[in-house]
């Protein structure tokens, strides 16, 4: 995936190294390497239908399309969401929806999901995220506040879900409301 399409012209020439970089509204892309792990523990299967929570620059919401998923796609900062659909066309890429508007409620109408990405660690797992999950989805999401724990959550019956973590990683916050 061409990393450099969606980073800001001054920091193109380091598009590809495994770091972070600042897009704008105090957030970041994340490393290629936790974007690859959170896709990886997404299991996904051509034409799954994802939700992503922070769109950011759009970089995690190409490879999820790249791999032949229908995503849906929500970003709270109105300079990124704008950004964003600048980024998508110059890369060729399309979600089925791309909104701005709070991910700590969701996308109700389209639920639900085979699989739910949150891109910005949470100090809790929002409840709505989890209810709009498919029984045997997956919910990929960093937990905590400095520091996050990386948590999968699967969906096995209509009221339980299992955890799984997976180590220690560093996100911007999740924010809540739109911005």
């Amino acid at each position: 995936m061409p990393r450099h399409l969606f980073l800001d012209s001054s920091f193109e020439s380091h598009a590809y190294l495994n770091k972070a970089f600042p897009i704008g509204a105090d957030q970041t892309i994340s490393h290629p390497y936790t974007v690859a792990f959170q896709t990886e523990l997404l299991q996904l299967k051509k034409g799954d239908k994802i939700l992503e929570i922070g769109t950011g620059s759009g970089y995690q919401t190409a490879i999820l399309l790249a791999l032949g998923v229908q995503v849906y796609t929500i970003e709270r900062q109105l300079e990124l969401f704008k950004k964003t659909q600048i980024f998508f066309k110059k890369a060729g890429y399309r979600p089925k929806q791309h909104l701005f508007g709070d991910g700590y409620i969701g996308l109700e109408t389209a639920a639900p999901f085979d699989g739910i990405i949150v891109t910005a660690g949470a100090p809790f797992v929002p409840k709505p995220l989890l209810e709009q999950l498919k029984i045997g989805g997956y919910l990929v999401i960093p937990v905590g506040d400095k520091e996050q724990e990386m948590t999968r959550y699967t969906r096995v019956s209509e009221l339980k879900f299992e955890r799984q973590t997976y180590g220690s990683f560093k996100f911007v916050p999740l924010l809540e409301n739109k911005n």
